[in-house]
C-alpha cells in the first residue's frame, strides 16, 4: 500500500508526538520491512523515523544534533552534526 501523507499532517508528524508522528512511525516500518533498508533493530528504534525518512528519500547524509541519532552504526547514511555538515557544504576555506 502507497501512502501519501498530506504536508499538515509530516508537519503534526514532526512537531509533536501524538497520532500523526504515531502513524508514520507505523508506515515508515512496514516500508523497511518491505524494503529491506535497514536492519530490524534499527526499525525498532525510537529515533527509526529520522533514519528511515533519509534512506527512503535517497538523501546524501543525515543531520542530527541527537546524540542517539548520531552514535546509530547500522544507518547505511553520514551522520552529521549541524557543525560538521556546515563545514562539509562550506568546503574547504
Amino acid at each position: 500500500m502507497r501512502v501519501c501523507f498530506d504536508t499538515n499532517v509530516l508537519v503534526s508528524a514532526f512537531l509533536a508526538r501524538g497520532l500523526c508522528a504515531d502513524l508514520l512511525r507505523l508506515v515508515l516500518r512496514e516500508m523497511l520491512r518491505r524494503m529491506g533498508k535497514l536492519p530490524p533493530a534499527q526499525i525498532a528504534a525510537d529515533d527509526e523515523w529520522v533514519l528511515a525518512s533519509a534512506v527512503l528519500a535517497e538523501a546524501d547524509l543525515v543531520v542530527s544534533g541527537d546524540q542517539g541519532v548520531l552514535a546509530c552504526t547500522t544507518c547505511p547514511l553520514p551522520l552529521l552534526t549541524p557543525r560538521a555538515c556546515w563545514q562539509h557544504l562550506r568546503g574547504p576555506g
